[in-house]
């Protein structure tokens, strides 16, 4: 009797820490490469301690180990890339904004994302402390506990994440534009002003003369748009929970 208790608790406990340690691996400032690995194992390891006893393991596929273990690894990489899509949204007004600026060509290697620009990194800093600051990390600690009520282990359905993905990317790419637009269309009309000096002054060595004046611009409209800036960024921060509630309804099926 003991064994067979042993034996349940081994192998719920093995469920869990799988969909618990690709969550960890992915979500914001856990999933850091910057943040300790044994750290990372260490929070996987208690977590899944602490849930095993309270979550019920109901196995349907009887003899489909792998195909239960696929489940949990798509709602893992599911959770953490819905977790993190606001943080690729910003990275990605930051290059928008480095783009538009001219100062792209300072390229630094991010261990995040690869290869970015000083903006981009500088944005990321910015949402990551507005997201510890607003406690977002411990309501996404609370919507992984909560995913085993609504997805017991190796029960998804993967029909409805396509659509889920296409609606988080679609979303993705507008809180980029909505960051960085005030800085694009400043620059966008500064082109056009320089144009007209060229056009009105044609002995003027136009490409010195306006790199400086984009970098100045660009950062001028950054210090009176960061209010802005920093609201909207909060706001998309907060609903990072509800996003994630909506896929794992799409993957619940």
């Amino acid at each position: 009797m003991t064994d067979n208790l042993i034996s349940s608790y081994i192998s719920s406990f093995v469920f869990v820490l799988l969909r618990t340690g690709i969550v960890i691996m992915l979500l914001p400032f856990f999933g850091s490469r910057n943040f300790p690995a044994q750290m990372k194992i260490g929070l996987s390891v208690a977590i899944a301690i602490i849930l095993t006893p309270l979550i019920e393991i109901k196995i349907t596929d009887n003899g489909l180990i792998p195909l239960i273990v696929m489940r949990e690894i798509i709602l893992g990489i599911a959770f953490g890339f819905t977790a993190r899509f606001v943080f690729f949204a910003i990275e990605m007004a930051g290059q928008m904004i480095s783009n538009a600026m001219g100062i792209s060509i300072a390229q630094s290697f991010n261990p995040e994302i690869g290869q970015s620009t000083e903006m981009s990194q500088l944005f990321g800093f910015i949402a990551m402390l507005l997201f510890l600051s607003i406690d977002a990390h411990h309501d996404l600690i609370y919507a992984f506990v909560k995913s085993y009520e609504l997805l017991p282990g190796g029960q998804i359905s993967i029909s409805g994440l396509l659509t889920s993905v296409i609606s988080i990317m679609k979303a993705m790419f507008i809180i980029a534009l909505k960051l960085s637009a005030p800085v694009v269309m400043t620059m966008v009309v500064s082109h056009v002003l320089l144009g007209f000096v060229y056009k009105a002054a044609p002995q003027i060595n136009i490409f010195f003369v306006a790199y400086p004046v984009y970098i100045f611009v660009g950062l001028i409209v950054l210090l009176i748009g960061m209010p802005m800036i920093l609201t909207v960024t909060n706001n998309y921060l907060g609903s990072i929970t509800e996003e994630i509630t909506k896929v794992l309804s799409a993957l619940r099926g």
